[in-house]
């Protein structure tokens, strides 16, 4: 039987991530598996957290949002250690990437019955960060001005923090001119982001990259090039579907590593959590992270 640490963040979601894994631990302790619980005060505690619940051959189980799992994640990426999720924040997009069940008792049987499924991990290198690493995408543009403002926002939650962030960071927007570096082939656009995806969601369910598939050794480059605004809030809404593939400023290309650069400080993402100014590179390590699902 499995022996699990759940490390929560107790903040996920605005709320008590304990309250969350409540119903889930009780399942789990009900079939006989072991469970420990711990605290994190902040991202880098539930890092060694993680990689000390690791090295007692235990199962980590990140509870929280995007932020902890990707810190968690990448904490134990290229070791051994089983990673399970249990979602208890705002977006929870790797988890929707990987199919996770939202209901305990669905959820309890993926930890407790699944088999551990080896998926890509990305290394993020840059100035601030040496060598960080993340699970679900890297983007720079407007989209991480848009998630600093839903992550300080106070007043709302869920997709409406999101939503207001988009808008508020889209009017004040202005194209950027982005140098990108994919595999050695340069790619000179403006625009108004560039998302390299390991999954396909961010930003609270948005299909950013349909194509992206977690354990096939590649990023799926997104670019947004120069538009009205107009259009791009269109393009926006059609994230729910994939239509916005279809747009001519649009792109997608696949590659390895992706070097991001601009004609200015344009801030970037990863995760939700990490936070930096271009230029960044970034790596794909293929089926570097095991993870129940």
């Amino acid at each position: 039987m499995r022996q699990f640490t759940a490390v929560v963040n107790p903040t996920a979601g605005g709320s008590s991530g304990a309250a969350g894994l409540l119903p889930l631990a009780r399942l789990l302790r009900e079939a006989g598996a072991g469970l420990d619980t711990v605290y994190s005060k902040s991202l880098e505690h539930a890092q060694e957290l993680a990689l000390a619940a690791g090295a007692r051959g235990h199962v980590v189980l990140a509870v929280g949002g995007d932020g902890m799992a990707g810190r968690i994640g990448g904490a134990l990426s290229g070791t051994d250690t089983v990673l399970g999720l249990v979602p208890a924040g705002r977006g929870n997009d790797f988890a929707r990437a990987l199919g996770l069940p939202t209901e305990a008792p669905a959820l309890a049987r993926v930890l407790l019955e699944g088999t551990p499924r080896a998926v890509d991990t990305i290394e993020v290198e840059s100035a601030v960060h040496d060598r960080v690493h993340v699970l679900g995408s890297v983007y720079a543009g407007v989209d991480a001005v848009a998630n600093r403002h839903a992550n300080a926002s106070r007043l709302l939650r869920g997709a409406a923090s999101y939503y207001a962030g988009g808008l508020r960071a889209v009017l004040a927007w202005r194209p950027a001119a982005y140098r990108i570096t994919v595999d050695g082939v340069p790619y000179e656009r403006s625009g108004y982001t560039v998302v390299a995806a390991n999954s396909g969601f961010y930003g609270f369910g948005r299909n950013i990259a349909p194509g992206a598939l977690l354990d096939d050794g590649l990023l799926d480059v997104v670019i947004i090039g120069e538009a009205p605004k107009r259009h791009f809030f269109a393009t926006m809404n059609e994230l729910k579907t994939g239509a916005h593939l279809d747009r001519p400023q649009v792109e997608v290309v696949r590659g390895e590593e992706i070097r991001i650069e601009a004609d200015r400080p344009v801030p970037y993402g990863a995760d939700g959590e990490v936070e930096a100014a271009l230029p960044v590179t970034v790596r794909v390590r293929q089926g570097a992270l095991k993870v129940l699902a």
